[in-house]
């Protein structure tokens, strides 16, 4: 029988932090809002996020608010967390010190915010709930109960941390991720629909849940 281990991400992580930024971004589609941005494929955005979770920018994609899951010794599952939605507000900073890391110029930089803003018409939040986010597991790993297993901890630090109340999102339509969510004791908070997401994603919007801790 496999054994899961849980613990805090360290730099060392980062590549696999990385994948799991964009895999997370990507949801149930074959072409998530990371592709939309940077206009290239999925190994060179992983390589980019992997500079999002180095940057010297804390931003939601940083190393130091993600744990990870083990099996057998392998990374299996990643997700962030945190109690200050100010991680947000820094986004565009942390993109670009991994823009000038990858060497992407100034002016294509500047593009990045005008391709991906349609992501915030769908967004919701819930006032001083700790929020959940990039989750991800590899494929060969689903079903085995480590994410929820690393969900279980997530929630852990966030009650550690004085919190009363946790949420998290994902696109409409992924209904892996609704159902563990569910079992995991979240339950429907809020659905947001807009034009501007259907239009870039192909899905309607985003589905929130939330749940007491």
């Amino acid at each position: 029988m496999s054994s899961f281990v849980t613990r805090p991400a360290t730099p060392d992580d980062a590549e696999f932090l990385g994948w799991a930024s964009v895999a997370a971004a990507r949801s149930q589609l074959e072409r998530g809002w990371f592709e939309i941005v940077l206009q290239r494929d999925f190994e060179y955005c992983v390589e980019f996020a992997k500079y999002l979770a180095l940057a010297k920018v804390r931003s939601w994609w940083h190393w130091s608010l993600f744990h990870v899951a083990e099996v057998d010794g392998n990374l299996a599952s990643a997700m962030c967390g945190f109690g200050d939605p100010s991680v947000y507000y820094i986004s565009s900073d942390a993109m670009a010190e991994a823009g000038d890391r990858m060497g992407i110029s100034k002016s294509e930089q500047a593009q990045f915010w005008p391709r991906g803003a349609f992501i915030v018409s769908a967004t919701t939040s819930e006032d001083g709930a700790w929020t959940v986010e990039n989750v991800a597991t590899r494929s060969e790993y689903r079903g085995t109960g480590v994410t929820e297993a690393l969900l279980a901890a997530e929630l852990d630090v966030a009650r550690e941390a004085g919190f009363k109340r946790a949420q998290i999102s994902f696109l409409t339509g992924n209904d892996r991720a609704e159902k563990a969510y569910a079992k995991a004791g979240f339950s429907f908070a809020e659905e947001k629909c807009t034009a501007d997401i259907e239009a870039a994603m192909g899905v309607p919007g985003i589905r929130r849940f939330a749940r007491d801790l």
